[in-house]
């Protein structure tokens, strides 16, 4: 018998919207790969559309359900981090990353913090420092630009010439311990691209998707979730940015028109397509 692929993804719960782990969960799954998860906090609703939704933060939390998993023998194959909901619990979530990730296991960092160069409102620049820390002990970081420049102290444009993104993947290099995925860069042709950079090997590609004009939230976990499949199947990395830029692609088509339909999208609807696109790369 195989042996089962183990990842625990840590992010928050919003109880309604698609997000954090209401999307980590089922897209890592869909991979064939068991998923658990550890919340940063519970959400009535994500904070993006919504007014006077709940937060219940889980902070302290943190350090019991390690010490528990210690107990049990409980480790993982990979660890991947998503939106945390205090600067406190990135040192439990280091603490997690050295008790409990298999020898060879990989980290997936994406330092879920802000967009269109605008913190979310619960962060600031001291949390993108300390944010800064726990990529580095990431094997992979995915920040979109505007995470990009707060990580790097740098301001933030609408749109950067190529030569500006790969010039700030290679700055991102001293973030990770190997790749650098960086999501954003808009080319003279409507295409999506990211920059896909290997420290070790020093080399650095862009991979194209089609770019939709279309704005919602949850769309780069979607990206997250399914490249942290991808890879966990035994994609390169740029295979995995195709795979998981053809898939958030398909997933913000299959919402276009539904005007009731503003608080994410409609991944779920693209799981029968999902195995032709992995055998497609």
């Amino acid at each position: 018998m195989n042996k089962t692929t183990k990842i625990l993804t840590i992010q928050d719960i919003s109880c309604y919207g698609q997000c954090s782990i209401t999307v980590a969960l089922p897209v890592v799954s869909a991979f064939g790969i068991e998923t658990a998860i550890l919340p940063s906090a519970v959400l009535s609703t994500h904070t993006s559309g919504f007014t006077d939704f709940t937060v219940r933060d889980l902070t302290e939390d943190l350090p019991d359900i390690r010490k528990h998993w210690e107990s049990e023998g409980i480790s993982f194959d990979a660890i991947y981090t998503g939106f945390i909901a205090s600067a406190e619990q990135l040192d439990y979530i280091k603490d997690i990353i050295d008790s409990r990730l298999n020898p060879n296991g990989l980290v997936f960092v994406d330092p879920a913090m802000a967009d269109n160069g605008e913190f979310y409102s619960v962060f600031d620049q001291e949390f993108a420092d300390k944010m800064g820390e726990l990529c580095k002990e990431g094997d992979y970081i995915l920040p979109n630009t505007s995470e990009a420049c707060f990580l790097l102290h740098k301001p933030w444009k609408a749109k950067f010439t190529k030569e500006e993104m790969l010039e700030m993947a290679n700055e991102l290099a001293d973030f990770t311990k190997r790749y650098v995925i960086l999501k954003g860069y808009e080319n003279e042709n409507n295409e999506m691209g990211m920059i896909v950079l290997d420290k070790k090997e020093s080399t650095c590609e862009i991979v194209y998707n089609d770019k939709i004009d279309y704005i919602s939230h949850g769309t780069g976990d979607v990206f997250s979730s399914s490249f942290v499949g991808s890879i966990m199947i035994g994609k390169t990395p740029a295979q995995a940015a195709k795979i998981a830029g053809e898939f958030t692609k398909k997933a913000i088509e299959k919402t276009i028109g539904d005007e009731t339909h503003t608080y994410g999208v409609k991944f779920e609807q693209v799981f029968p397509e999902l195995y032709d696109l992995i055998n497609s790369y």
